[in-house]
């Protein structure tokens, strides 16, 4: 068993698609795979080898972490090495380490070495078939005040104005709140971006003056990615504190909800914190239930 600092992007790739496969569960972030296949931000990518053969990952990034091992060389302490690095890593400050699927085998690793459960995210899912849409109609009019329309976002135009009011929208999240214009353009450039799932409420002409109050950012996964079918996604939801009390983020729900309808999907997901419970009560509203759970486990520094 040996360990090394630089990885093979596509050997982790196939590494990351093989547990997957076999835990039924995404094993790193969107965000993870999309700095490891760009090479963006600034943190350290970490594997470990047996007989030559990648046999585990791991990311670290300003005190969060995850970390895989390979499904053929599980129960050999590939986990414990890697998460020997993070520990040296991390030093005397707090790390963080993100469990996704929330397995059995994390709290093994991670208990023994002073980790407690510190947050949790909840996937929830909303299946069309199972719940007659939930009543989400596939052309919404919900009720939004005369002076707000909602438009698609506009590559090159709305990306400032986006970035303003996400960081104002999650301000109070670890991960969301801290997206940059290069994370932004990033996924402007894959594969499933499509800014006709990109809803902007905007009050009055975005060219003159207007204010964008609010947003709602949908995906469509393709198949194989969250499963057999390609599966929609909330992607991000977000409204501006100052127009809270417009009951934007019920209007943006549907109407994105009924985009990924007309895309003829069986399924939407998103993801959310366990503890956001006016969040939780919204999407349980609308059909969506738990399906699946990530943990952070957290370690506090010297």
């Amino acid at each position: 068993m040996s360990s090394q600092p630089r990885v093979d992007v596509d050997a982790v790739l196939s590494l990351l698609r093989a547990a997957a496969a076999a835990d039924g569960v995404r094993p790193v972030s969107e965000e993870s795979e999309l700095r490891l296949q760009h090479g963006t931000g600034d943190g350290s990518d970490l594997a470990v080898h047996d007989a030559g053969e990648l046999a585990g990952y791991a990311r670290y990034d300003d005190g969060t972490a995850e970390l895989v091992v390979h499904p053929a060389f599980r129960r050999r302490g590939h986990g414990r090495a890697l998460l020997r690095q993070l520990l040296e890593l991390a030093g005397d400050r707090p790390l963080s380490v993100w469990a996704h699927g929330d397995l059995p085998g994390s709290a093994e690793l991670l208990a023994p070495h002073g980790f407690t459960r510190a947050r949790v995210l909840l996937q929830m899912r909303l299946h069309f078939d199972d719940t007659d849409a939930a009543g989400i109609e596939a052309d919404p009019r919900p009720g939004l005040p005369d002076d707000v329309r909602v438009l698609p976002f506009r590559p090159g135009r709305d990306e400032e104005a986006w970035l303003r009011v996400n960081a104002r929208a999650f301000d109070w999240h670890p991960e969301q709140g801290r997206m940059t214009a290069a994370d932004l353009s990033v996924r402007e450039g894959e594969p499933w971006f499509d800014p006709a799932g990109f809803l902007m409420a905007w009050r009055g002409d975005p060219d003159a003056g207007g204010t964008l109050l609010g947003s709602h950012w949908t995906k469509v996964h393709p198949a194989g990615d969250a499963g057999p079918d390609p599966v929609g996604e909330i992607y991000v939801l977000g409204i501006d504190p100052d127009a809270q009390g417009l009951r934007l983020g019920g209007a943006l729900t549907d109407l994105g909800l009924a985009h990924l309808r007309r895309q003829r999907l069986r399924s939407v997901l998103l993801y959310v914190e366990e503890d956001n419970e006016a969040a939780v009560r919204l999407y349980e509203r609308r059909g969506f239930t738990r399906f699946a759970v990530d943990v952070s486990w957290r370690r506090e520094g010297a």
